[in-house]
């Protein structure tokens, strides 16, 4: 039955037809009925396809047929045969150096032979793409004894064996002899050209015609009433094909899930495993004793919790909002059972990081239109076939929505509406160039007002400094916030461990990579904070380079607050500390564990014996092989490199929502002043239009496609590797119950 309805869909698709969305409102009817329709209709369609294959077959042939009649017996009529004679004989005489010897055709033509009975021809016609490597065949398998006249079919026409309307050529080949009619007949069947025998005489070549003219217009009306009864036949399969296939779609999952399912011959029931989630438990139990009373069946369900063996999957109840967040963590890997799930965090912390990298509330005001008219769409987009972009950016609806969100807010932070400040929150806290500025106070011989209330003062724009001050604040924050994140990731591992009842990880993992991390970045990090709040002028990256360099050395003017020696010299040897801390004590750890359980487990089988001196059970001894002491090290050494190394990578990684950050901040410039001030300036409307123009297409082009991808793709890349990676095995498998929802998304019957 599936492989029926997919003929159904194939016939209805070639037809340029398209079935229902709607099912027709018939009555159901049983499968077995259903399947002696589809036997029907796919028996009517298959017996309409064999004779329009026929009838088309036929009507190509004659349309062959009646241009060589045409074409062909313009050659024939143009010239007599004893004018052929001599253009033949002339012809030969030209190539008459292709072969050593005299050729056939010039030995037939002696004087004392010549007539017209001697000479012959064969028409045909051929793919316009062959006729070259075709005459040339003919030329050569001749020596040169044939005459070859050609003209081109003004109409496309169907190719028998391609099924497919390509361009060809009438043919017509004079030639003298049998041997030469043998040769041409098998290279024109080698070459796949249709050969059609013709009369000479023009009165019987016109009758000819007219017969397969009449002939033509007999097929033609039978093709058409053949071609409108076969639509209508597929219509009528058609309102009703989205019926069948969910009728059919259903019966197979339920009979492919049955198979599932054991077979008890003692008690005669059949016996079934599987998931379910715990809060489900009281649902499946009320449908089962449903399904009882419906089916008046004589046998109890028993449903009861069982012991598994095998891990667990994994679900996660989720949302329309939720979901496409759900899907960003799910394509690096599925959760383990029961593992923290790092979609909760971000939710939040993927788009803010997205807005650090696209800062500008302009821009992000135009993504948040976007979003709003998607969410406000959904019903009718949902039930819709999108294509693969479309499709896409819908399922990413809430994504956007908080990505333009948070984008608007780092936008206001960066003060940059498509890069140009504005005074939103107040007048600039630095110097006032009215002398008659009331609310202005004054510090030295230069006036002030207080600071700037939220984000970046605007007066930055356009001056010398702007630059080096916007890269020193955004690389700093990309710091901060790496930092923070990367904190958060080992902060999950202590959860991760102690929900599973690691202890060893706890103190062997978690501890010592917060300590790493913290002795060299969170130190850092408040290096940034204190400079920030006391207005320092000391060189960050000089007091981290010497920290290691010379850790007893002195600050000098880089120092930032008292002890600041002294708690660098322990914050370094704490980071020192903490490598062979994660290194070896795990690995020696479990190898003791393993060998206290492995004499305790061969105490207890050797002291039920009966004899003292029995030999090693094998269970003991194969339990004494699973750990493999070699083996844990090597791969706690692996994860402790990785970390240390990682830290310094990661950290640098984050840098990026720096580097993407001042790289759109500065194209958005570039549009403004070099696309829309420079022909603003040209008093030509012209040059206006062209201005705007240019300014539109580059920031809906450039800024509003290419960058956000680009910011999207970095933002994924941080979360999926720089914080995942701190606590996220991602080794589970997805919780995929029976549903006939799922079907409606499946092509397959």
């Amino acid at each position: 039955m599936s492989r029926k309805l997919h003929f159904f869909k194939d016939q209805i698709h070639k037809a340029g037809l398209f079935p229902s969305p709607n099912p027709a409102s018939l009555p159901d009817i049983e499968l077995e009925e259903l399947e002696v329709q589809l036997a029907e209709h796919e028996h009517e369609l298959t017996e309409m396809n064999a004779n329009s294959e026929k009838l088309r077959q036929s009507y190509t042939e004659l349309l062959e047929f009646n241009l060589i009649l045409q074409k062909a017996g313009e050659f024939l009529t143009q010239s007599h045969v004893s004018d052929e004679e001599i253009e033949l004989d002339e012809h030969i005489h030209a190539n008459s150096d292709y072969a050593d010897a005299a050729s056939l055709l010039e030995q037939e033509l002696q004087p004392e032979l010549s007539s017209q009975s001697g000479i012959s021809f064969i028409s045909g016609i051929i793919c316009k793409s062959k006729a070259l490597r075709f005459e040339r065949m003919l030329f050569r398998a001749t020596r040169g004894n044939m005459l070859f006249n050609q003209a081109v079919a003004e109409d496309k026409i169907m190719d028998l064996t391609s099924n497919e309307m390509v361009e060809k050529i009438v043919f017509v080949v004079f030639f003298l002899g049998e041997q030469a009619r043998t040769k041409i007949l098998k290279i024109c069947d080698t070459f796949g050209a249709s050969c059609y025998p013709i009369p000479e005489d023009a009165i019987k070549r016109r009758q000819i015609t007219q017969e397969v003219l009449s002939r033509l217009t007999e097929l033609e009306t039978t093709l058409d009433a053949g071609l409108r009864h076969r639509d209508m036949a597929l219509t009528t399969i058609g309102f009703q094909l989205t019926k069948w296939v969910n009728r059919v779609q259903r019966e197979k999952a339920v009979y492919d899930t049955l198979n599932m399912l054991s077979f008890d011959v003692t008690k005669k029931c059949l016996v079934g495993e599987g998931w379910c989630p715990i809060f489900a438990k009281t649902k499946i139990q009320e449908t089962l004793q449903r399904s009882t009373l419906d089916s008046k069946s004589q046998a109890d369900i028993i449903f009861h919790a069982m012991d598994a063996n095998e891990s667990f999957p994994t679900f996660f109840r989720t949302n329309r909002f939720t979901n496409a967040f759900q899907e960003i963590v799910d394509a690096y890997g599925v959760a383990k059972y029961q593992e923290v799930n790092p979609s909760v965090y971000t939710i939040i912390t993927f788009p803010f990081l997205f807005g650090m990298m696209f800062g500008d509330w302009g821009h992000g005001i135009c993504l948040l239109s976007a979003a709003l008219f998607l969410i406000a769409q959904e019903n009718k987009l949902g039930s819709q076939k999108l294509g693969s972009f479309m499709e896409m950016l819908f399922s990413g609806r809430y994504v956007l929505l908080l990505m333009s969100i948070f984008s608007i807010y780092c936008g206001l932070i960066y003060n940059e509406f498509f890069s140009v400040p504005f005074h939103i929150f107040g007048k600039s806290a630095y110097k006032c160039r009215d002398a008659t500025c009331s609310d202005a106070r004054t510090v030295g011989l230069m006036k002030y007002r207080d600071p700037y209330p939220f984000g970046v003062d605007p007066s930055w724009r356009g001056s010398r400094s702007e630059l080096p001050f916007l890269n020193s604040l955004k690389m700093k924050m990309s710091i901060l916030f790496g930092v923070a994140q990367m904190n958060l990731g080992i902060i999950l591992t202590y959860f991760n461990a102690r929900f599973f009842s690691k202890s060893l990880d706890v103190k062997h993992q978690f501890v010592p990579q917060m300590i790493f991390l913290n002795s060299l970045f969170g130190y850092l990090s408040l290096l940034i904070i204190v400079k920030w709040c006391t207005g320092s002028q000391a060189d960050l990256y000089h007091v981290m380079i010497y920290m290691f360099l010379s850790p007893f050395g002195d600050l000098g003017e880089n120092k930032l607050f008292r002890g600041q020696n002294v708690l660098q010299v322990i914050l370094l040897l704490l980071a020192v500390v903490a490598v062979p801390w994660m290194l070896f004590p795990k690995p020696f750890i479990l190898k003791r564990l393993h060998m206290e359980r492995f004499q305790g487990r061969t105490y207890r089988i050797l002291g039920t014996s009966e004899m003292d001196n029995e030999e090693e059970p094998d269970s003991a001894r194969e339990h004494k092989e699973e750990f493999n002491f070699s083996e844990v090290f090597v791969h706690q050494m692996i994860h402790s490199i990785e970390f240390v190394l990682g830290a310094v990578s990661n950290t640098a990684s984050y840098l990026r929502l720096w580097a993407l950050s001042l790289a759109h901040s500065e194209l958005s410039t570039v549009l403004y002043e070099k696309a829309l001030l420079f022909f603003w300036g040209y008093d030509n409307l012209i040059a206006r239009l062209m201005g705007m123009s240019l300014f539109a297409f580059g920031t809906v082009g450039i800024l509003l496609m290419m960058e956000t991808l680009s910011a999207f793709l970095h933002a994924l890349r941080l979360h999926w590797v720089e914080f995942q990676n701190k606590f996220y095995h991602g080794d589970g498998y997805k919780f995929k119950p029976f549903s006939f929802e799922s079907l409606a998304h499946d092509d397959s019957c």
